[in-house]
């Protein structure tokens, strides 16, 4: 699992960056459209948690995990409807 760190100002993601060995990019959320509204991103891998907590608390950053979605199976469909209308219908 890789950590990310979100920062609004560009200079913060740098310095946290720098501090611990990582490159900065931009990040985008679902439905901005505006490049300007993006946040900058830190894709980290192992680091120290206690040295990144300080660096996030300083810099004003947040973090976020990325999850591989494509391993995790979708939960399984039901066979049929259980009730039409409000009524149980027989097996």
């Amino acid at each position: 699992m890789q950590l990310i760190a979100y920062f609004w100002e560009r200079d913060d993601a740098v310095v946290v960056a720098d501090e611990l060995g990582s490159e900065v990019g931009r990040g985008r959320f679902h439905g901005e459209d505006d490049d300007e509204d993006h946040p900058w991103v830190v894709v980290l891998g192992d680091v120290d948690r206690t040295t990144l907590d300080a660096l996030l608390a300083e810099h004003d950053g947040w973090l976020d995990t990325e999850t591989d979605e494509a391993s995790s199976a979708p939960p399984p469909l039901p066979e049929g409807p259980k009730r039409f209308k409000g009524r149980q219908l027989d097996g």
